[in-house]
C-alpha cells in the first residue's frame, strides 16, 4: 500500500466519538462546579498545566514534522540498520528520545508512520515496529515531567523541575523501556530474523537545522530546566505554527487536527470531575495509604484502565499521594493493558491505519498481559534499588 500523505497521516479530531467525549467532559466540569465549586477550582488548576503542555508539544511535533525530521531519522534508521534485530533496536532507541523529549502523544502521532515506513523500505519487520510505537511510548514516559500528562498532574502539588524529576525517575524509566523492548523483540523474533532488502537507495535525506529544530532544542530546554514549563512550551508551539501559516508551509485545518481539541478538552472535562470527587471522597486516598508501594502501582494500572490515566491521575492525586513515583509507574505503564488506557491508543489506531497499517487492538492487548506486568515489576524494583520513593 501507498504510506499516508502529511495531511492523510495526521488523525482528524477525533469524529463522532471525539465530540461525545467533549459533550461529557462538559457536563462532567459543570457537575463538578455546581456540587462543590472550590474543589473543582482547585482541580482545574492542579490539571490545566498539562494540557498546556502537550498542546504545545503536538505543535512543535507538527512542525518538525512538516521539516522533515522524523522522517530524516527514519530514513537514516533504515539506510544503517543491517538487519531486522539493529532496525528494532534503532526505532527504539528512537521512541524512547522522542517520547521523552516531546511527550508520548507526539511520539505515536509522528513516529508511528516513519517506523512503519522504515520497515516497509527494508521490505519487511513491520509488527515489531508497528506495535513497540505504542507500547514503547507509554514505556518510556517516565523520564520527564513532559514525557506524560500524568507526571505533570501527580506532581502538580509539588512541581519537579526536569532535571529533578529525571534524578528520581529515570531508574524506572530505563527499566520499564528495557523489559517492554524485550517482550516486543521475543514476540516478534521471526520478524526480525527475516532477511530484508538493503536501505533505500540514493541519496539520504538531508534536512538543514531549521525552525522545527530550533522549536525541539527549546522545548527540551524549557521542560528540563522550569519548573512550570507549560506556558513557555505553549508559546514556543504557538509561534512556531504562526510562522510555517505566515509561510504557507501548515495549514489550520492540520493543526487543529494536530491537537484533536475535542478529545482534549473531553479528557480535560472527565479530569476536572474525577479530580473533584477525590477532594471530596476519602477513599482513594485511604486506599492509597493502606496499599504500601505496589499496591499505589496497582490501584493506578486498574484505574487507568478502568477510566482513562489522566482521569484517574487527577482522582488519585487530588490529595497529596503517599507513593507518587510508584503511582507514577502504574498510571503509565498500566495503559499498555487496553486502548481505554491512554490517549495515545486513539492517536496509534488512527495514525496507523492512515499508513495502511491493521493495528490490532487484541493483539497489542495480549502483548500488554505480557508487557505490563513484567515491566510493572522491573520498574518497581528499580525505584527500590536507588531508593526513590
Amino acid at each position: 500500500m501507498r504510506p499516508a500523505t502529511p495531511e492523510e497521516g495526521t488523525p482528524n479530531s477525533g469524529g463522532r466519538w471525539g465530540w461525545l467525549l467533549a459533550g461529557a467532559g462538559g457536563i462532567a466540569a459543570v457537575l463538578a462546579a455546581l456540587a462543590a465549586p472550590r474543589a473543582a477550582q482547585a482541580a482545574a488548576s492542579q490539571t490545566w498545566t498539562p494540557f498546556v503542555l502537550v498542546a504545545g508539544l503536538l505543535l512543535i511535533g507538527l512542525i518538525a514534522e512538516e521539516d522533515g525530521l522524523f522522517a530524516a531519522a527514519g530514513d537514516r534508521l533504515a539506510r544503517l540498520a543491517r538487519g531486522g534485530v539493529a532496525l528494532f533496536a534503532g526505532a527504539t532507541l528512537l521512541v524512547i528520545v522522542v517520547t521523552a523529549t516531546l511527550n508520548l502523544d507526539t511520539s505515536v502521532v509522528f513516529m508511528t508512520p516513519v517506523l512503519i515506513g522504515a520497515a516497509r523500505a527494508r521490505g519487511g519487520g513491520e509488527r515489531p515496529l508497528l506495535y513497540g510505537s505504542l507500547l514503547l511510548a507509554n514505556a518510556s514516559s517516565l523520564f520527564l515531567p513532559g514525557s506524560n500528562l500524568t507526571n505533570l498532574i501527580v506532581l502538580g502539588r509539588h512541581p519537579l523541575s526536569g532535571g529533578a524529576f529525571l534524578a528520581l525517575m529515570w531508574p524506572a524509566a530505563v527499566a520499564a523501556s528495557i523489559v517492554t523492548a524485550g517482550v516486543v523483540g521475543v514476540w516478534s523474533r521471526s520478524d526480525l530474523a527475516m532477511k530484508v532488502g538493503p536501505g533505500p537507495r540514493g541519496r539520504p535525506t538531508s534536512r538543514r537545522p531549521g525552525l522545527g529544530l530550533l522549536a525541539v532544542v527549546a522545548a527540551v530546554v524549557l521542560v528540563i530546566a522550569l519548573r512550570s514549563p507549560a506556558l513557555p512550551v505553549a508559546a514556543v508551539g504557538v509561534v512556531a505554527t504562526g510562522v510555517r501559516l505566515a509561510q504557507h508551509r501548515a495549514t489550520v485545518h492540520r493543526a487543529t487536527a494536530t491537537l484533536g481539541l475535542p478529545v482534549l478538552v473531553g479528557l480535560f472535562g472527565v479530569t476536572v470531575g474525577l479530580g473533584t470527587l477525590g477532594r471530596q471522597w476519602s477513599g482513594p486516598a485511604t486506599l492509597l495509604s493502606h496499599g504500601g508501594e505496589v499496591g499505589a502501582a496497582v490501584v493506578a494500572t486498574l484505574l487507568s484502565v478502568l477510566c482513562n490515566n489522566l482521569p484517574a491521575a487527577s482522582l488519585l492525586a487530588a490529595r497529596l499521594p503517599p507513593h507518587p513515583a510508584q503511582l507514577l509507574v502504574g498510571l503509565n505503564l498500566g495503559p499498555n493493558l487496553f486502548a481505554s488506557g491512554s490517549l495515545a491508543w486513539f492517536l496509534w489506531i488512527r495514525v496507523a491505519r492512515a499508513s495502511g497499517a491493521t493495528p490490532s487492538i487484541r493483539q497489542a492487548s495480549r502483548l500488554g498481559l505480557v508487557v505490563v506486568p513484567l515491566s510493572l515489576a522491573a520498574a518497581l524494583a528499580a525505584l527500590a534499588l536507588a531508593g526513590s520513593g
